[in-house]
């Protein structure tokens, strides 16, 4: 399906540079972990993709872990981690760009960036629907398709072993639901979602912020970070929910143990919570969906 795919991780090169504005033009954001993101100097070119607009799909070839979870998406450079806890994570961005440090010999000069599908996709897809689709409708409706339970359950071993193979359905109506739930999904996972603008978990309590123990009381959804401070409103499938191998609430706070959290990272983690409780839901219209992707793959 993608043409091209790339190991997650930032690989090291020690380069001079010029002036101090050239330096600060290497600094980039990485995705560290699910939800998390930070600054790290850069001066790979293979990691270019990501230097300018773009969409990637995070995954693994096989899993060790027993649930089926490890697909998330991202807009920057990834950690190799960052989307499976127990093996090395790839990357699939969604569009390739040329590269100006070393031409291609098939590359022709001042070529944009072009689609890293397969071009059988788009005449396939094309062909059935009778109308052209973007790759961006390709890689949502992909998205779509990897949150389905039924599809993770369905094949759960083939998914441990390999990457994920995705049946594209002959209906487009079926289709085009399918991508706009995974438009909507990666729009939460990259946190800039205009659902998060009301979030539903609250910081509660007095104290000075500092993350010291984590305990959660499910009874009363409250997510407890010192013994005078606290987030509710955490329902208890949000608490346990996890993104490759990792529970996402309980990991996100606990890489900030002992440290104060600032305005920002508390409003972070209100938009995170809220980000899974919409996702939680969305795959249960997900899934509402998806049997009809069986009964009319297209050959």
């Amino acid at each position: 399906l993608f043409c091209h795919s790339g190991l997650s991780g930032i690989l090291p090169e020690h380069m001079f540079y010029k002036t101090i504005q050239e330096c600060k033009e290497r600094f980039r954001t990485s995705r560290n972990d699910i939800f998390d993101t930070s600054q790290f100097y850069c001066g790979v070119v293979h990691l270019k993709n990501f230097f300018q607009l773009n969409l990637g799909l995070i995954s693994a070839r096989n899993t060790n872990s027993e649930d089926i979870n490890h697909f998330f998406c991202c807009n920057s450079v990834t950690d190799m981690k960052c989307g499976e806890s127990t093996i090395q994570s790839y990357v699939f961005p969604l569009h390739i760009y040329p590269t100006k440090e070393k031409k291609d010999l098939f590359r022709i000069e001042g070529e944009t960036r072009e689609p890293n599908i397969k071009p059988e996709i788009f005449k396939s897809l094309s062909g059935a629907y009778k109308k052209e689709v973007s790759p961006e409708e390709i890689f949502y409706y992909i998205y779509a398709v990897l949150y389905s339970k039924i599809y993770r359950t369905k094949y759960a071993e083939f998914l441990k072993i390999d990457f994920p193979r995705v049946p594209f359905t002959k209906d487009y109506k079926l289709f085009k639901k399918m991508s706009d739930y995974g438009n909507m999904l990666a729009d939460l996972h990259l946190l800039k979602s205009p659902g998060l603008d009301s979030p539903i978990a609250r910081f509660q309590g007095k104290g000075d912020n500092r993350v010291k123990k984590l305990k959660y009381d499910d009874k009363a959804g409250v997510l407890y970070i010192n013994k005078g401070q606290y987030f509710e409103g955490i329902l208890q499938d949000v608490w346990n929910y996890q993104i490759g191998g990792y529970q996402v609430c309980d990991k996100w706070l606990k890489d900030r143990k002992d440290r104060v959290l600032s305005l920002d990272e508390i409003r972070t983690y209100c938009r995170i919570v809220t980000a899974i409780q919409k996702t939680i839901e969305i795959q249960k219209n997900i899934d509402s969906l998806y049997a009809g992707i069986e009964i009319s793959v297209l050959g």
